[in-house]
């Protein structure tokens, strides 16, 4: 399986492709690389997603999971960046229970690309990431995103 390696501001990150498709990012440097076309597409959209130049992706993905798993990411991603959702809001949305959506959030194999840092725990609480710093990182990504919606907003 193809991986590319890069360094974010928040530290090593690997993506890896499958069939064409983006299947993986991941914390830290991967053993394998590989510069494919996706991979070094799919680099540059995350280098400029960290730049503040790109609110969203535009990437084939086929992440790994049950049918639930991707009925819950298939939402996360129409979440608009610089906005949240409870896991309530997100359960609503899909017909689904908030302790259901949280544990198929976590399981998201394409965070940042699939932003399940968008979810937030009731009342707005901040609630838990499984990835980089944990809290700090998913803070880190929510305030990305309002900064670079702030400094559109100011360009338009």
């Amino acid at each position: 399986m193809p991986q590319l390696s890069f360094l974010t501001p928040l530290g090593s990150l690997t993506l890896s492709e499958e069939d064409g498709a983006i299947v993986a990012l991941d914390w830290g440097r991967g053993r394998d690389q590989e510069e494919t076309p996706l991979l070094v597409m799919a680099r540059e959209q995350v280098q400029d997603y960290f730049d503040g130049q790109r609110p969203g992706f535009d990437l084939p993905l086929a992440p790994h999971g049950t049918p639930y798993q991707k009925r819950v990411w298939t939402a996360l991603q129409a979440i608009p960046p610089g906005e949240t959702r409870s896991y309530a809001e997100l359960a609503a949305s899909i017909g689904s229970v908030a302790r259901a959506v949280g544990q198929a959030n976590g399981c998201n194999p394409i965070p940042i690309i699939i932003p399940c840092h968008r979810v937030v725990g009731a009342g707005g609480t901040l609630g838990g990431y499984s990835g980089g710093e944990g809290a700090a990182t998913k803070r880190y990504l929510l305030d990305l995103e309002r900064r670079s919606l702030r400094h559109e907003g100011a360009l338009l």
